[in-house]
């Protein structure tokens, strides 16, 4: 698309229909042929060989090509990414998503307070979503600085991210520390109180965290201050510590809130002995809302305070009134008093923070930003990929493969405030970081790096011995030497044992999704013969278009697999279909071998939902398509296939037995 200029939308498409319709054409082409091959061979009929797919596939294939040049291509949407991310004009990846205009330079002075810190320490990146791409310091540039990188006075952070990251820093002030003393009979009234909980013995909530229990909303605003632990409290980082059996927590709630904890069989409930062993009050503290502060008109959940600062607001004083375990969605105002616990240090980092001189008007090529070490890449959320509906933020993604997402891109348009953004199939990750680190990536089946530097260099030397091996395959099974089964088989473990790939290498290839989703199908399509569901249906369809004629009853199997194959996977189509092809063979005297080809072919007739198959998710992000795209280009092209399976079928594959 980017050598002849042609938007990436008027080729993807085209790319993933004719990767479905060439299944059509071998047995081994796609699991639906294999699954309805052993159907029908169980049935006590002879099975379908290497190529008699070919005949009727083949003609698919072909009116399949026509209608694409002729027909679909005009369908097609004229969509480009990189071209609608830069007003038309060729793009490299930081133009498509972006960067260069939401780059922007961060000067730490001497004697603020994050000097000597680490990065992840100031939580520049969580608390705004901001990515550090590289530190100037002198006449010397960290890219991809490491979060231990301690900052030093007159470093400059080159970051990007969202635009309203750039209102938000540069405040006087954030919050206005006051030097009030807090006593532990501030945290008290008649509805709220102080309690132990104990973690009991065997509970479902040991090895969990108080994060990942949600433990603060599942109570409705109980705040954990402390978890007495070994003969000592820990009180930093409470919400990623992993509970242990015997944990003593010093929860601060409201009287009926306790009482629900302590009815649940996970903890135990006791009024609090000695509060003064948490040793707690250095830890409490009134800070003020100055006006101009970014926090003015936020909720506290909005705040982040205390996921990102780990500073919990345990209650909001305004016009005299004190307001105590306020909810998540309370909106603070200027000049609102809170009653925070945390450390008085981790309060001056966020002042810190937020008091960063900006620099927009930076220049810097962002292409300095790359190196023979550090690199832009861009991914794909694999098909059937077990991180879909997740975030950033749940997957821990930084800390799992160390490179940071610094934009997504969805249907033509980019997102670049991630933290809480919800992965869905058919996502385009950008990356920037380590190049070893892309190794990490591409080893996991979540992802798809398509960045072409990474791709592996395919060992030529071992191409002619891969070619005999598979042509010794295919040969074996055509003359009838080996099923199909113990022919490839042989000759995966061939291909190892001559070195033509590794053992890790074929492991990665197998699709254990694939493999898991057929072995749990199976039983359901022994559930429709044996429990009378699969003749049900059968009287249904015989009921419906028996009368018409066997040719109507082609067209209805092939219409209802169809349909079915647009939001299951084809496999299980396959499997659920092929029950009720043959009982209707049976019931009309129609040929089982005829009906079992329709559901092989119209299995795959995949062309109508982006959902509907891999090949349709993985094209979605980078062509920048619609919903509305696949039904557009899919259902005339799915009634290309059943015409000529229509037209075809009885050729080669009479109708009566």
């Amino acid at each position: 698309a980017r050598r002849t200029k042609t938007a990436p939308s008027k080729l993807l498409i085209p790319l993933a229909f004719s990767s479905l319709l060439g299944g059509l054409t071998t047995l081994i082409g796609t699991p639906p042929n294999i699954i309805v091959a052993a159907v029908l061979g169980e049935a006590g009929f002879e099975t379908f060989a290497l190529f008699d797919f070919a005949p009727v596939g083949i003609a698919v294939v072909l009116a399949g090509i026509l209608y694409m040049a002729f027909v679909g291509r005009h369908l097609l949407p004229s969509r480009d990414p990189s071209r609608d991310a830069r007003g038309g004009e060729d793009a490299e990846l930081e133009d498509v998503y972006g960067l260069r205009d939401r780059l922007f330079a961060l000067d730490v002075q001497a004697g603020s307070p994050l000097v000597g810190k680490s990065l992840a320490e100031t939580r520049v990146e969580g608390a705004l979503g901001l990515h550090v791409m590289g530190i100037i310091r002198g006449d010397r540039t960290e890219l991809a600085p490491h979060p231990g990188f301690l900052l030093a006075a007159g470093d400059r952070l080159v970051v990007q991210g969202p635009d309203d990251a750039i209102r938000e820093i540069g405040a006087r002030e954030y919050l206005a520390l006051e030097t009030d003393q807090v006593m532990l009979e501030d945290l008290l009234s008649d509805a709220v109180r102080l309690a132990e909980v104990r973690v009991a013995k065997g509970s479902e909530v040991i090895g969990r965290t108080l994060r990942g229990l949600d433990f603060r909303h599942r109570f409705h605003g109980c705040l954990v201050l402390s978890v007495w632990r070994n003969g000592a409290p820990l009180r930093t980082h409470l919400a990623a510590t992993r509970l242990q059996e015997d944990d003593v927590l010093l929860v601060h709630g409201y009287n009926d809130m306790l009482e629900r904890i302590s009815a649940s069989k996970d903890f135990e409930v006791s009024p609090i002995f000695d509060p003064l062993v948490y040793d707690l009050e250095d830890r409490l503290m009134y800070c003020r809302v100055p006006h101009g502060s970014p926090l003015v008109g936020q909720t506290l959940s909005e705040s982040r305070l205390g996921d990102v600062f780990s500073l919990g607001i345990m209650g909001v004083e305004r016009s005299g009134e004190m307001e105590l375990l306020p909810l998540p969605e309370h909106r603070i105002e200027a000049g609102d008093r809170l009653l925070v616990k945390g450390r008085p240090e981790d309060l001056a980092t966020v002042g810190g923070l937020w008091g960063l001189p900006v620099d927009t008007s930076t220049t810097r090529e962002f292409s300095d930003l790359e190196s023979d070490d550090v690199c832009l890449a861009e991914l794909v959320l694999a098909p059937r990929s077990s991180v879909a509906g997740k975030t950033l933020v749940d997957l821990r993604f930084r800390e799992r493969f160390g490179m940071n997402v610094v934009a997504l891109m969805r249907g033509g348009s980019v997102q670049h405030d991630l933290r809480y953004f919800p992965l869905r199939l058919g996502d385009a990750l950008l990356v920037h970081g380590p190049r070893a680190k892309l190794e990490i990536l591409v080893e996991d089946p979540d992802f798809i790096v398509i960045t072409d530097e990474i791709e592996e260099v395919p060992l030529t030397k071992k191409a002619p011995l891969s070619a005999l091996l598979m042509g010794g395959v295919v040969l074996s099974v055509i003359l009838g030497w080996l099923p199909i089964y113990i022919a490839a088989v042989t000759g995966a473990v061939l291909m190892v044992l001559t070195k033509c790939l590794t053992m890790d290498e074929a492991y990665r290839a197998i699709e254990w999704r694939a493999v898991f989703l057929i072995a749990g199908m199976l039983p359901l399509g022994l559930a429709l013969n044996q429990t009378g569901a699969a003749e049900l249906l059968t009287r249904g369809v015989v009921g419906t278009v028996g009368g018409l004629g066997p040719l109507a009853v082609v067209a209805a199997l092939y219409i209802l697999s169809a349909l079915c194959a647009q939001v299951m996977p084809t496999a299980a189509v396959a499997i659920l279909v092929a029950p009720i092809a043959l009982n209707t063979a049976a019931e009309l005297g129609i040929s089982a071998p005829a009906l079992m080809m329709t559901v092989a072919l119209s299995a795959s007739a995949s062309f109508m939902s982006p959902v509907a198959h891999p090949a349709n998710v993985l094209i979605m992000g980078p062509g920048g398509y619609r919903f509305v795209d696949y039904i557009r280009v899919g259902l005339p092209l799915t009634i290309v296939c059943l015409i000529v399976t229509l037209l075809l079928l009885p050729v080669f594959w009479p109708l009566q037995p």
